[in-house]
């Protein structure tokens, strides 16, 4: 029997309203359920109507049939229905993916994709090149399956760690606790990223009425820049407020020193009265790191300004953000004024004086206009005027800066020159050499056989085993004798005081150090002597007279020996 044109013009159109709604096994059993209302020749108008095989109907036709129940979990096909997956297809489209998003990994530098975006788009379409054919989708898809997301670059690369990192993180904890627990102040330091004045873009949104962003200049150059902001921070950990001293020059250690001074001035000496002394953590770069010989110098007048007695503990090489200036105070100045143009130096100051957060953060900011010419020489002799007094552990990274001590009355404290030649028996007293006048002469006595045979050779003899090119007895007589090289040696070792200063203090050049000192060492060694860590770290003759005052040892200038 014929199925009338009618009949199936309405199938078409039940079929186009029904099939949206419906999974595709209930498709099938629709059109199965009509097939048999129309008996003979069902199967083909149905099929036709629908825009379906007739075996798709006849599938139907069977299950509805044979009373099949449901599939379990609301499954629409059965285990290993539907078309082959597009890797199972291609056994090697994995692998080619693989290869294309880990060039480093699979050994292939010259990957096509190496220097370009791995987009979903692009890596189909490499795929597709190379015979993998495969859509945009099904890479996203298998990226997944194997473990890919998408992903950002993570700052947490800090080069190089040095072996006393953590050490040196708990001994600025044991400092920061030891401070407060006297009721001394602790700051911590450092300058915010340098930020262009003008119309320019500021990271972050804000919200605004819609369609109304603010207007920013198309193009971000610093020379329509009307000027720069240098954000200095001082934050005081006990009381969790800041200060910010926004400079317009150049950040030197003049700037910095300069910020914590106006801190001082401005709250520090109101905050704490009775303060006698100021800790200060920095990063150990930039212009207040560790290396920076016009830090010490301008903390010196601070020190000697204020009467403090200042204590720099730097953070370890590679950790400066770490620094609790960064996370306490920075971040959240930076959050404060996300989208909003830093149009002028009052927006800058005005915008870091309003940062505050739910703990009660308050920050004090103001303009600092001053100039701080870049370049500026600190020489050896300004260096060694500073009175500073390096610590037992890493004296480079933790040492204080002293204020200027009076003299006693009709007492002239030696001066670092040309001229000050210090006494030996000075030199040699047991808080500066860590040992005895006692152990300290024996050293020397068990040292000199060895030296004495060691005179006996010519320098040239010494090191390539040539003949002697002079008689013995000729030549300049050596500077110093076998007891003041011992006690160069021992007081580079029990001190760490470099060359420069041993030398000034034995009125020898430091060639003549680095030798003996390197010659005693080797000596010592062959006798089996073991010296004891460091028990300061002193870098200048400033500190160590500083040193030698504060633990009860005067050093004096050829005066009779008491060894």
């Amino acid at each position: 029997m014929r199925i009338p044109s009618e009949v199936r013009d309405q199938l078409a159109l039940r079929f186009r309203v029904l099939f949206p709604h419906l999974n595709e096994r209930q498709q099938r059993l629709a059109l199965a359920a009509e097939a048999r209302l129309l008996g003979h020749d069902g199967v083909r108008a149905v099929a036709r109507a629908a825009g379906v095989s007739e075996t798709t109907v006849r599938k139907g036709v069977f299950e509805l049939e044979g009373g099949e129940d449901p599939l379990p979990d609301g499954r629409v096909r059965r285990d290993g229905g539907g078309r082959k997956s597009a890797e199972e297809l291609d056994r090697l489209l994995v692998p080619a993916l693989l290869a294309l998003v880990e060039p480093d990994e699979r050994g292939d530098p010259m990957s096509p994709l190496r220097w370009t975006t791995k987009s979903l788009r692009s890596l189909a379409g490499e795929l597709t090149r190379q015979g993998h054919a495969a859509s945009a989708p099904t890479v996203g898809r298998l990226l997944r399956e194997n473990g890919f997301s998408l992903q950002a670059n993570a700052k947490t690369l800090e080069g190089a760690q040095h072996s006393d990192r953590d050490a040196q993180f708990r001994y600025i904890n044991d400092q920061v606790k030891d401070h407060q627990a006297e009721g001394e102040p602790v700051v911590s330091v450092d300058t915010k990223k340098k930020e262009v004045v003008g119309e320019f873009k500021n990271a972050g949104r804000q919200w605004r009425p819609a369609g109304e962003p603010v207007r920013v200049d198309v193009h971000d150059f610093p020379g329509d820049a009307l000027g720069k902001a240098l954000p200095y921070g001082i934050y005081d950990l006990a009381a969790d407020t800041g200060w910010v001293n926004v400079g317009t020059d150049h950040d030197t250690a003049a700037f910095a020193v300069e910020s914590i001074g106006r801190w001082w001035n401005g709250q520090g000496r109101l905050d704490y009265p009775q303060a006698r002394r100021l800790l200060i953590t920095a990063d150990a770069g930039g212009s207040n790191g560790y290396r920076t010989r016009a830090f010490k110098t301008e903390l010196a007048a601070f020190a000697a300004r204020t009467g403090l007695a200042v204590t720099v503990c730097h953070m370890p090489p590679g950790t400066s953000k770490w620094n609790k200036v960064e996370h306490r105070l920075f971040s959240a100045i930076t959050m404060n004024w996300r989208g909003r143009p830093l149009n002028s130096h009052e927006v800058v100051v005005q915008s870091i004086a309003a940062t505050t957060t739910r703990t009660g953060l308050t920050v004090h900011a103001e303009l600092d206009t001053g100039t701080y010419p870049t370049g500026v020489k600190v020489s050896d002799a300004e260096l060694n005027a500073v009175p500073v007094t390096g610590h037992a552990f890493h004296g480079e990274w933790n040492y204080t800066v002293h204020p200027h001590p009076a003299s006693p009355a009709g007492h002239t404290r030696p001066t670092p020159g040309p001229a000050a030649v210090f006494d030996r028996g000075a030199l040699s007293h047991p808080v500066l050499t860590g040992m005895t006048c006692t152990a300290l002469t024996e050293l020397t006595e068990t040292l000199t056989p060895g030296w004495q045979a060691l005179q006996k050779q010519d320098p040239a003899t010494r090191r390539d085993g040539g003949t002697r090119r002079r008689a013995p007895g000729s030549g300049r007589n050596a500077k110093l004798d076998l007891a003041d090289r011992v006690l160069a040696t021992v007081l580079q070792q029990d001190l760490a005081l470099p060359p420069t200063v041993l030398a000034h203090l034995f009125d020898v050049s430091k060639d003549t150090i680095r030798h003996t000192t390197s010659e005693i060492r080797r000596l010592m060694d062959q006798h089996a002597h073991t010296s004891q860590p460091p028990a300061a770290h002193l870098s200048t003759l400033a500190g160590l007279l500083v040193h030698a005052t504060a633990h009860g040892a005067t050093l004096t200038t050829k005066t009779k020996p008491t060894c």
